[in-house]
């Protein structure tokens, strides 16, 4: 019997046996790359904490897992684990290595994941309120703080985590801070989905490099100043870096990340001035 092309049944048929190709081959391709791909990621995220110290971008074809991981032990030292109010639950020196299975290592931290299940929750029901802002943040357990410890030229430095929102989507960030606990080493930024052109620009050198040397405490290194992003022509102070041109939300994203995560690893080495030096 000849099969009726022009049949609706035919149709639906066709596109039953499409839809079920097209997708076992995603997933065979998916599979096949998996380890591949969580290598590059995990590859980036090392050269990300790495940049936010000052050394240049790492990597290219030659640049494999094995080399990652033996550049980022070179300077990370220690990888720590914080709750809101500063308490350390995983300390874990150089010589541990990464493993996925160990959810409280600092690096293995989905930062971005738990701001989007639990934090932005939380930020929507206490807008307008520091104060039940910090009493929500601190109330939730499920949201933890990366803290890397890093050793380079016999100098110290400390990369934090940030995670915010833009004008469409997240916006998060790696910031060093030099071994004063009170200014700026290097910045990293990136976004999800920012307007190309606008507020893509935070993944930009020049945008980035204005965080270097910025204060993130007052002179007399106990005051706690906000690290504002200005409209772009004004005069700047130590404390104040350029935004972009027509990313008015992106900027102000990128400041209240800033300031949210500055509270709890400020609370860190306020409670471990031995951190300090």
């Amino acid at each position: 019997m000849a099969i009726n092309k022009e049949s609706n049944s035919y149709t639906i048929m066709f596109a039953v046996v499409m839809v079920v190709i097209v997708g076992g081959l995603l997933a065979f391709t998916y599979e096949s790359f998996k380890d591949i791909i969580k290598s590059n990621q995990e590859n980036e995220k090392k050269q990300n904490i790495l940049q936010a110290i000052g050394i240049a971008e790492t990597g290219g074809k030659d640049f494999d897992r094995t080399a990652a991981q033996e550049v980022f032990y070179k300077y990370v030292t220690r990888r720590i684990t914080l709750s809101y109010e500063g308490e350390i639950l995983s300390d874990l020196p150089a010589d541990s290595i990464i493993n996925a299975s160990n959810k409280l290592d600092a690096f293995n931290i989905d930062l971005r994941k738990e701001y989007k299940l639990y934090g932005k929750k939380v930020i929507k029901n206490n807008k307008g309120s520091q104060e039940k802002l910090a009493a929500g943040l601190a109330a939730e357990d499920r949201i933890h703080y990366p803290l890397f410890v890093c050793e380079k030229e016999d100098s110290t430095f400390y990369v934090v985590s940030a995670v915010g929102t833009g004008l469409w989507d997240d916006v998060w960030g790696y910031i060093g801070i030099n071994s004063n606990c009170e200014t700026i080493s290097g910045s990293v930024f990136d976004h999800k989905a920012e307007t190309p052109g606008l507020g893509s620009k935070v993944t930009e050198d020049w945008f980035q490099e204005q965080f270097i040397g910025k204060r993130i405490m007052a002179e007399d290194g106990k005051t706690r100043l906000k690290l504002e992003v200005k409209k772009p022509g004004n005069e700047l102070n130590i404390h104040q870096v350029d935004g972009i041109s027509g990313a008015t939300f992106t900027g102000a994203g990128v400041a209240e990340m800033l300031e949210r995560s500055f509270v709890v690893y400020q609370d860190f080495f306020d409670n471990n001035p031995e951190f300090k030096k």
